[in-house]
């Protein structure tokens, strides 16, 4: 984190819910899929969450995921690696925008601090596995990885009814609405009727 020091009480209980949400399984995944999708050239980060974050926060890595994923013009124009912050940042938002642009929803994304001062790497995890979901849903023959390592989206499975189907349909009464069979109070009865002297 970037000259913080260690925080306490309530901060530091939300401070680890948050990192307690993090999974270092889907780590693994995710490293072997940005590896396998960007090739040798971005190397592999030491195991654990500030590696993890270390291999990520200067957004190059990011920037050559999100550009692999393109089949015709790139997104990220110009990736260049700089120890300078403000670069670093721009980087990352580079690639959120790509990322935003290829098709992954504003709740899936993570903001600029999350990975750059490490205060929530488990949204950054969310972020590459929905845009890996994307990938696989997709289907442009750009992924390169294990199809089972994200699920694949839900697609529009539309449907035409005939008008014939669509008036057949109105008489039904659907599970729902409960039934109109066995309604009715035949056969009840509440004790001994009233005694009027």
């Amino acid at each position: 984190m970037a000259n913080k020091g260690p925080s306490f009480g309530l901060s530091r209980q939300v401070q680890d819910k948050i990192d307690s949400k993090y999974d270092p399984e889907l780590e693994q995944i995710l490293v072997e899929w940005i590896s396998r999708q960007c090739g040798s050239g971005v190397g592999r980060p030491e195991s654990g969450k500030t590696g993890f974050q270390a291999w990520l926060k200067d957004g190059c890595v990011l920037s050559e995921l999100i550009n692999s994923l393109f089949a015709g013009e790139k997104p990220v124009k110009k990736i260049q690696s700089s120890s300078m912050a403000f670069k670093q940042m721009e980087q990352i938002s580079q690639f959120l925008s790509a990322a935003e642009k290829y098709g992954v929803t504003k709740t899936d994304m993570f903001q600029t601090v999350d990975l750059w001062e490490g205060k929530d790497l488990a949204a950054v995890q969310r972020t590459l596995s929905a845009l890996g979901s994307l990938a696989i849903t997709k289907d442009e023959g750009t992924y390169n990885g294990d199809p089972n390592w994200f699920f694949k989206k839900a697609q529009e499975n539309k449907r035409d009814f005939s008008d014939e189907q669509i008036k057949a349909g109105k008489n039904v009464i659907g599970l729902q609405m409960g039934s109109n069979k066995g309604a009715s109070q035949e056969g009840m009865s509440y004790g001994r009727p009233r005694q009027i002297l």
